[in-house]
């Protein structure tokens, strides 16, 4: 027999769209997340819960705990 599929369908990701990473402000915008040291302007690193880390490079710095 064939075997049956375990759990329920799976949840897609949310993908980051680039409107998520600029704010608006009169008339200049502001960047929210941070570049990479390493690879240089141009470079976003990604916001996790607990670390930023560069998705070209693996760069990673901690946060601090609150």
């Amino acid at each position: 027999m064939a075997d049956a599929k375990k759990g329920g369908p799976q949840e897609k990701k949310k993908a980051t769209s680039k409107s998520t990473c600029y704010e608006v402000s009169g008339d200049g915008f502001k960047r929210k997340n941070k570049f990479c040291p390493k690879c240089g302007p141009g470079t976003f690193m990604a916001a996790h819960k607990d670390r930023v880390q560069c998705g070209k490079c693996g760069y990673m710095e901690k946060q601090a705990a609150e």
